[in-house]
């Protein structure tokens, strides 16, 4: 037998898959490594939701997922996050405690499509969920709506499956364009967001929420 057999694969979650409690450096070789198994996570979840995208146009002639987006959270938003969470600022806590480094996002067309590719998203062999937020239902106070899912995807390495979280948003397009405009105007620009305006944002999600609730009788 070869002396460099590789060993059989080892399932490991992603804060055992090397020592990470350095400090956080953003320019460091580790940082580096740890945001590339994030972004093999997301490739490999990706892969999964646009077999279903596909699997429901061609053999259901039904558009389930209009698109799907990701993202990899930027290392000032995680170490700021963190310091707001009382973190410290060490590799292995970021891991951890910061459930969004990774994030994919999924837009469909109909409201009760969204529980819809909620279910089948539990369904996929390997992907665990971790946790659930409801904000469909239970919208939060700044009119913000989506269903929030921590998923663990396993991503195969050559000598192990490490399971990394990633956090995927599931929204109808309309909530999407409320939400994309809301985070800009409050988090993109300089200027605070005055009451008035954060009023009328709210007012504007009630609108999204009636005119989604309309288009979903009408489609039944």
């Amino acid at each position: 037998m070869k002396k460099n057999k590789i060993k059989e694969l080892g399932i490991v979650e992603m804060k055992n898959f090397l020592s990470y409690d350095e400090k956080i450096e953003e320019k460091t070789n580790t940082f580096e490594k740890i945001m590339i198994i994030y972004e093999m996570a997301i490739e490999e979840l990706k892969t999964k939701i646009n077999i279903l995208q596909k699997e429901f146009k061609v053999f259901y002639n039904y558009d389930l997922i209009d698109h799907v987006n990701s993202r990899i959270k930027k290392p000032e938003s995680i170490i700021n996050k963190m310091k707001k969470k009382g973190n410290e600022l060490t590799y292995k806590e970021m891991i951890q405690n910061i459930n969004d480094i990774a994030g994919v996002r999924i837009v469909c067309q109909l409201k009760d499509d969204i529980f819809k590719i909620r279910n089948l998203v539990e369904k996929i062999p390997g992907i665990n969920i971790e946790k659930e937020k409801d904000y469909v239902n239970h919208p939060k106070e700044s009119g913000y709506s989506s269903y929030h899912m921590i998923v663990k995807v396993p991503v195969t390495l050559s000598k192990q499956i490490i399971y990394v979280k990633v956090e995927i948003q599931i929204r109808t397009m309309a909530m999407d364009f409320w939400a994309s405009l809301e985070h800009k105007m409050k988090y993109k620009t300089d200027k605070q967001i005055n009451k008035k305006d954060s009023k009328e944002l709210v007012n504007y999600a009630k609108i999204v929420n009636k005119m989604d609730n309309k288009i979903m009788l009408m489609n039944n």
